[in-house]
């Protein structure tokens, strides 16, 4: 019930709101964090340092996709087209004489993400370790 005020003539109600409450509540949940503040340990991370990184790759092998799912793999000196069950065997094969390779993932912007995955998966199971998606257009 508004609080009544005897001013002059007659009763008038106080239209004001009473800010009290709200200011109690913030200075309890100021302190409240003001003493946990301290207690909360930063999580750390390990980012990379310049000069850190790891060696370039001796050899990199390329796997295009291109519309309609045309696989293309392609590496320093030669091209084939194998199918995705064909393509772990010669991604072992063009790796075969490099102890440091990578493969490279290049796809064309019209390709299923899916496609792309399926891909990975088939890389992933044949046990090659390092796989990298490429970010320029292919030509």
């Amino acid at each position: 019930m508004p609080a009544m005020v005897n001013r002059g003539r007659g009763r008038r109600t106080i239209n004001e709101i009473n800010m009290v409450p709200f200011i109690d509540v913030m200075l309890v949940l100021l302190i409240i964090f003001m003493v946990t503040a301290p207690l909360i340990t930063p999580s750390v991370i390990n980012l990379p340092k310049v000069g850190k990184a790891a060696k370039q790759p001796d050899l990199v092998v390329q796997i295009i996709l291109s519309e309609g799912d045309a696989l293309e793999l392609k590496t320093k000196d030669k091209t084939s087209k194998p199918s995705l069950k064909e393509l772990a065997g010669a991604v072992r094969q063009a790796q075969a004489g490099a102890s440091n390779s990578a493969v490279v993932i290049s796809a064309d912007r019209s390709i299923k993400y899916e496609s792309v995955v399926k891909v990975m998966d088939t890389l992933q199971r044949a046990g090659v370790q390092r796989v990298g998606l490429s970010v320029q257009m292919v030509n």
